[in-house]
């Protein structure tokens, strides 16, 4: 008498086989694992050596020739007149000299209009214009700046108590000359388009009141670094 083995079972042991097929075997679209070649491995490190000594060269160019600050210092200041009357008017006579240093062997300044701006703690009360020039390469040009006349200033009230305090001691602190300028510049061959740099800041200089053109007792300007910000650049 065979032995009759049921179809239940039968179908169960070929449904495990099929899971255990399944399982172990890789589908036809199964990504094979990647091992690189020497030569492979060599082109990625000549690609990434050129690359790096490209950028080296190029940070050397650009250390080598791009173009180095503006640098402007006040090397006199004298004050001869301040007297703030009720009606907030300012009677004024500053006077300043400028040096504009251009410490580039390759780059030219045309200078097109200048404009000097004079300011009492943050508050302008004058502006004049000077005339226009080109400064050359390592060229040092020097400006004088005479601010006179009258004008309105609005200070506020701290400030209206700080400015009784200097005239009774005769020194004025917080004094500014500003520039403004309007520029081209010429590098190598290259010649830009008028921009305006950011601003020459000449800030908080102090200076006593020379009165009645006696200048004797009065202390020697210390020279006073302006601030700049990168000047080939459009503010």
């Amino acid at each position: 008498m065979e032995d009759t083995v049921p179809a239940g079972n039968n179908n169960s042991e070929n449904a495990t086989n099929a899971i255990n097929i399944n399982t172990f075997s890789c589908p036809i679209h199964c990504p094979a694992t990647f091992i690189p070649s020497w030569q492979q491995i060599k082109v990625a490190f000549g690609i990434l050596f050129v690359l790096s000594v490209s950028a080296t060269m190029m940070f050397m160019l650009v250390i080598t020739f791009a173009p180095s600050n503006l640098k402007f210092h006040i090397t006199d200041a004298s004050l001869t007149k301040f007297n703030l009357t009720a009606n907030n008017t300012l009677d004024y006579k500053l006077e300043a000299n400028i040096t504009s240093r251009n410490p580039n062997k390759n780059v030219e300044i045309y200078y097109k209009t200048i404009t000097a701006v004079a300011r009492y703690k943050d508050n302008e009360f004058a502006r004049v214009n000077l005339s226009s020039f080109d400064q050359g390469h390592k060229n040092t040009t020097f400006l004088h700046v005479v601010f006179e006349g009258k004008g309105l200033i609005k200070l506020k009230p701290e400030q209206l108590f700080e400015y009784n305090q200097e005239t009774r001691v005769g020194i004025y602190n917080d004094l500014a000359v500003d520039l403004d300028f309007l520029v081209r510049y010429k590098f190598v061959t290259h010649t830009s388009y008028s921009y305006n740099p950011p601003m020459v800041k000449c800030r908080r200089l102090s200076l006593s009141l020379i009165s009645n053109g006696n200048s004797s007792s009065i202390p020697s300007f210390h020279v006073s670094r302006c601030r700049t910000r990168f000047f080939f650049i459009n503010r």
